[in-house]
């Protein structure tokens, strides 16, 4: 149905349930986070190799490490976008210490 003369064109309710006023901001910010997650992503697996590698961290170490940030995700608050960030960012650590993929594997 289009808009008629007994009133104003409103925007969508999906405009107004969005974190920022504005929607581009919301796009141009929540597209760059996938981005940078997997640069950090890289870096601290990077990290945690070559410190197991070197004989700093013990496997066993990196493994608790690891469940360390998992449970601090899956314990985190915030908004429901928030939540659902923490809680995926949760499974993907477990995903990483079942697959292996924090030490090498000789």
């Amino acid at each position: 149905m289009g808009p008629t003369a007994s009133g104003p064109i409103t925007q969508p309710k999906w405009r107004h349930d969005l974190p920022f006023a504005n929607p581009s901001q919301y796009v141009a910010n929540y597209l760059a986070i996938p981005v940078s997650g997997m640069a950090a992503l890289s870096i601290c697996v990077a990290l945690l190799l070559a410190l197991n590698d070197a004989h700093i961290l013990s496997e066993s170490e990196i493994i608790g490490v690891l469940e360390d940030s998992a449970v601090t995700h899956e314990n985190a608050g915030g908004s429901d976008i928030e939540l659902g960030s923490h809680q995926a960012a949760a499974v993907l650590i477990k995903r990483i210490i079942a697959g292996g993929y924090s030490v090498r594997r000789k």
